[in-house]
């Protein structure tokens, strides 16, 4: 596995302005749920950024109240290629309501293709899912970019429950558009990627298709596969990279301190 990003430093946005200001009392912050697994990688990295944020905003070691719920992936993926998707709704489903025992009043996927099912998910619950496409939206906004790339799983690349919610707020996104290239980034992801193995030759591929999408007009670029920040960073760059896993994170910051 690559490590590179598990050990973060606090985010600057959590921790700018708040020196001189009054800390929410730590005994209210909000608890959430996380349903991850998908991978456990990336998941990691969820519960890194948002314990490395909260830590830094409080200036010490306080971490935030977190329940992680994993679902197996090998289930998921197997589900996937069988077009099974109210099965994956029904594990997501599961994972909420037992985050919601647990005291979790908000929950999150850690991922991005489970939001394929998101509606489905939520209609069933009364508490809300914070949605990775939402965050991003924002993000990109505030970066004042309005053509981006966006490469993910084969799922969220050829359906629109990601890209659409990004494009609802005025921005274009651009998907490859070879089968091929679509089948390539699948297979790295999971075979590689949810392994936690990060191949120099696979790596190279995936710069040659954001290099393609530049191309094509994109201004940036949506790591929109919560493994893909595992591999690509910014400096491998020249347009901003714009990482689902720690803007989705982020959100989840402001949601435990009740920005």
């Amino acid at each position: 596995m690559n490590t590179q990003s598990v050990i973060k430093e606090p985010v600057e946005e959590v921790v700018t302005g708040k020196a001189e200001t009054k800390k929410l009392p730590h005994q209210n912050m909000k608890k959430l749920g996380l349903i991850g697994g998908t991978s456990w990688h990336s998941t990691v990295e969820y519960y890194a950024t948002i314990n490395q944020s909260v830590n830094a905003y409080y200036g010490n070691n306080t971490n935030p109240p977190l329940t992680v719920y994993t679902i197996n992936q090998a289930e998921i993926h197997r589900f996937q290629k069988e077009n099974k998707w109210d099965s994956i709704a029904d594990l997501l489903t599961e994972g909420a309501f037992s985050l919601r025992k647990g005291g979790a009043e908000s929950v999150m996927f850690c991922a991005n293709t489970p939001h394929k099912v998101f509606d489905i998910v939520q209609s069933q619950l009364d508490f809300p899912i914070i949605h990775i496409g939402d965050a991003t939206a924002k993000a990109i906004l505030k970066k004042d970019v309005k053509n981006v790339g966006f490469l993910g799983t084969i799922y969220t690349m050829e359906g629109d429950f990601i890209t659409k919610r990004i494009a609802d707020n005025g921005i274009n996104v651009l998907v490859p558009e070879e089968k091929e290239v679509l089948i390539e980034l699948q297979r790295i992801i999971e075979e590689e990627l949810t392994y936690g193995v990060v191949k120099p030759a696979s790596k190279s591929y995936v710069l040659n298709v954001i290099k393609g999408l530049e191309d094509r007009g994109a201004e940036g670029v949506v790591l929109g596969c919560t493994e893909f920040p595992l591999m690509i960073f910014d400096e491998d760059l020249e347009i901003p990279t714009f990482d689902t896993t720690e803007i989705h994170s982020m959100a989840a910051v402001d949601f435990i301190l009740g920005n």
